[in-house]
């Protein structure tokens, strides 16, 4: 049997090669996620280790048991402390901030929190060990700075050139003296470091004689433990805490791992899905090379061979064609892991250096999914090919499936289908179905999948006045396509699956990125937002300069504090009390903004529900600085996403803050949103890289551009599906062509010439692909809208979107899935000889 099984695979060849393929490109992208995300967290792990080569022990600050006005800090006594313990040979503090830095044509260089400022602290031989300089030298003053070298060459700075940096808002102007290279990963990864001298950068970034950590390296014979042990009988009674630089590496490890986590489980998702719709195309391939095999079948069973060595052949060749398409997807993910990593650093978004990193781990589950995927496929054709009895061996055709057989499985499938319904339905009335609406989305799947034989015959024949029109042709393709209904399903399946997901994504992405819009839009009354890159903290002089402007009619800078009320901390936001109300448009529950510019407090609804609170409700509030007030509620709006918080004056919280910064400041203008207006405020503001002016309109154009990339991502990722899809569709229509050859070489012979036994099996493509279409589009829609109500819990603003265009091109999609899957199988019909189509048996 197992001489039969392998004489088998290479006797079909060319049909297990469809199978092959889909398989492998699942296979390939398991293999290609895993290789990836290893060789990126190798990469940033090796890079957090080269960042603490030279740190033996970190003193870092640590806010357990500090209350609200008794900040930590690390200072130039603790760090004189630390350089003299036993077992130190030097100690250096670090300072780190929010540093924009502007290339020569005034855009910012890096993004967000990747876009920092350091300290450079010479030793006793006066240079920094961590940033050995490539040219120049170390900054001096004020007014110098020194760059990374990537972050140099890359703008075309040289030294002697004049730099543009931003750290809180206003613009300041820099000579560069140095040009260093460093192993810091957050460079590597496409960040950038701007360093100044030490009295500078504690100015700038943090505060005078402050340092944000304080690494000490240990005197040769001594252990990080040993040196450990040693900084901790220096560390003030709470502030400050002691790690070995061996712990922060291992931490700083686990940490990137599992910020990889998230990315490797979407990934292996759409991976999953691939190989979900390849499972439809490996059974319609060993359904189809058992009904070739029939008689062979039949035969070995009639000169003694019983059905478990039937099974077991069909098992082997799954094997085999498994173990192939996962050695070979293997490679291809190989390869698919170096692109991505390359198109990563294409795009900017760039990687530390190291090794691609193919894991014992990534081989064997690539093995053991595509092996076990197509086993899995092919066991249910196995199963069948047992039950072929020897008498079969006198027929072309076994017994087809019986009225009980079929009734049972519409009976299951309704079940399943309506079990899911009533889960789906049930889960948008709950405060938290996504479980269940989960379990019910694939109890709907399974039970129309089980269905979609019963579905097609009345679906498909929907489509029989159109395919009228195209004679005897379009009249057969229609009676072909609902022949084998099962493998007609089997095959619309594989495409409903990819076109459901594809199409429950659109409507749920264009629905939320709808609300959004409208909220911010019935939230905001104001003309622009004004805010730092990296959402970082804004200096007050930003809100000051824009409130001087003659054109500015209303400001509010929005600041966030700290504080405690009932025991409970909490985080106020500022506003200034006298123009809210000319910014925003709140839903009141009940009061109002009332005296919100003398000293009273507003409150979003959930919190003051939490609270207890009610208008005039009296509030004691600790304050950051330790001090006690007592605020009086003066509303209580309806909260969205935008604005939920506990409000009050920045009148109130100014005194209790010792650096106080916005958040980002709010305005309108004379003459409301125009270029005009916006690039007077930009010009205000120095044409500060750093700082985004946004009307309602560039924000809605930013939630947008995030929605349509996430989108376009998945789109993407879906494609494989649908790819595989098409291979389906090959398949299944490669198989009609086999079973029918009599009748197409009868066709021939009485008349049909050669195009219209083309036309005649590209209509069926094109009839079993918009079945699986119209099905997918359909679930699809379902589950957004059910998802929906569930989102409109939580986003008031939230509106079913349903968007006809990009349904119409899905739909468009299913069609050239099948006019393109059509090609091959027509053209082979088409050349069909006819008196050897006629002899065929």
């Amino acid at each position: 049997m197992l001489r039969t099984a392998l004489r088998n695979v290479l006797a079909h060849k060319a049909r297990l090669l469809m199978t092959v393929l889909a398989v492998m490109l699942g296979v390939a992208f398991v293999s290609g996620t895993l290789v990836f995300t290893s060789t990126i967290s190798d990469a940033l792990r090796s890079s957090a280790r080269e960042g603490y080569a030279d740190v033996d022990v970190a003193i870092q600050p640590n806010s357990d048991g500090s209350g609200l006005g008794d900040r930590p800090a690390l200072d130039q006594r603790l760090l004189d402390k630390a350089a003299h313990v036993p077992g130190a040979a030097s100690a250096t503090g670090t300072v780190t901030g929010f540093t924009a830095i502007a290339d020569r044509h005034g855009k910012l260089i890096g993004t967000g929190f990747s876009t920092r400022g350091g300290n450079y602290y010479p030793g006793a031989d006066g240079k920094d060990a961590r940033y050995p300089m490539r040219d120049g030298a170390a900054p001096h003053g004020a007014d110098q700075i020194a760059l990374d070298s990537r972050t140099a060459d890359e703008a075309g700075f040289k030294v002697g050139d004049t730099v543009r940096l931003s750290f809180d808002g206003p613009v300041h102007e820099t000579r560069l003296t140095g040009i260093f290279t460093t192993t810091d990963g957050a460079v590597s990864a496409g960040g950038s470091l701007a360093l100044f001298d030490n009295a500078t950068a504690q100015k700038l970034l943090l505060a005078p004689g402050k340092y944000n950590e304080i690494h000490v390296k240990a005197a040769p014979g001594t252990s990080q433990d040993a040196l450990e042990t040693e900084i901790h009988k220096v560390l003030p009674a709470k502030g400050a805490e002691a790690t070995t630089g061996r712990q922060l590496a291992d931490d700083e490890a686990e940490q990137i791992a599992k910020s990889m986590e998230s990315m490797q489980t979407a990934l292996l998702g759409f991976a999953g899905i691939a190989l979900f719709v390849g499972i439809f195309l490996i059974a319609n391939t060993f359904t189809m090379l058992v009904a070739q095999r029939t008689k062979e079948l039949a035969l070995l069973r009639a000169v003694g061979a019983s059905r478990r060595q039937v099974t077991r052949s069909v098992l082997i060749e799954a094997v085999v064609v498994g173990a192939v398409a996962a050695v070979t997807g293997l490679a291809a993910g190989i390869g698919i892991g170096a692109a991505m990593r390359a198109l990563m650093n294409g795009t900017g978004a760039t990687v530390p250096d190291g090794p691609l990193v193919v894991d014992v781990s990534t081989v064997v589950t690539s093995l053991v999914v595509g092996i076990g995927v197509t086993v899995l496929a092919a066991w249910l054709p196995g199963r069948r090919a047992a039950k072929i009895p020897p008498v079969a061996a006198m027929n072309s055709v076994h017994a087809t499936a019986t009225t009980k057989s079929l009734v049972v499985r519409n009976t299951i499938g309704a079940l399943f289908a309506g079990a899911g319904i009533a889960a789906v339905l049930a889960a948008t009335g709950m405060s938290d179905g996504k479980f269940v609406m989960g379990l019910g989305a694939v109890l709907l799947l399974v039970g129309v999948f089980v269905l979609t034989p019963l579905l097609s015959r009345p679906l498909i024949a929907l489509a029989a006045p159109l395919l009228r029109t195209f004679g005897i042709s379009g009249k057969l393709a229609r009676e072909n396509a609902v022949r084998n209904p099962r493998r007609t399903a089997a095959t619309a399946s594989a495409l409903m699956v990819g076109l459901t997901l594809i199409t429950g994504l659109t409507v749920i992405g264009t629905s939320v990125q709808k609300g959004i819009d409208k909220m911010a839009v019935d939230s905001l009354k104001a003309d622009y937002v004004v805010s730092m890159a990296g959402l970082t903290p804004l200096s007050p002089e930003v809100a000051q300069k824009l409130g001087g402007l003659d054109e500015v009619t209303a400001i509010s800078p929005l600041r966030s504090s700290e504080a405690e009320i009932g025991g409970n901390t909490t985080y106020l936001t500022g506003v200034n009390g006298k123009d809210f109300g000319k910014l925003t448009r709140l839903d009141f529950a009940s009061g109002s903004l009332g005296d919100l510019a003398g000293g009273g407090l507003i409150a979003d609804e959930d919190t003051a529900k939490e609270k207890g609170w009610k208008v005039g409700s009296r509030v004691p509030v600790t304050f950051e600085d330790g001090k006690k007030e007592t605020l009086t509620v003066s509303g209580v709006y309806h909260g969205n996403e935008m604005i939920h918080q506990v409000i009050v004056d920045n009148g109130v919280l100014s005194t209790h803050q010792k650096h106080a910064t916005d958040m980002q400041v709010m305005l309108k203008t004379k003459d409301g949103a125009t270029d005009a207006t916006k690039q007077t405020l930009i010009d205000a503001l120095g044409k500060n890289p750093a700082l985004t002016v946004e009307d309602k309109k560039d924000v809605s154009a930013g939630i947008s551009q995030s929605i349509d990339l996430l989108l376009n991502m998945l789109y993407a990722l879906l494609g494989m599906a649908v790819i595989v899809a098409v291979l389906g569709v090959v398949n299944t229509l490669a198989m009609s062509v086999f079973e029918r050859s009599q009748e197409i070489g009868m066709l021939r012979a009485i008349g049909l010439d050669r195009t219209g036994v083309k036309r005649m099996v590209r209509l069926e493509s094109l009839v079993i692909s918009l079945f699986g279409g119209v099905l997918g589009i359909g679930l699809g829609v379902f589950f957004g809208w059910a998802a929906g109500e569930l989102i409109s819990a939580s986003l008031a603003t939230y509106e079913l979107v349903l968007p006809w265009g990009r349904m119409g091109i899905f739909l468009a999609l299913a069609a050239l899935v099948g006019v393109v899957a059509a090609l091959w199988p027509a053209r082979r019909a088409a050349k069909l000889n006819m008196l050897t189509a006629l002899k065929a048996e």
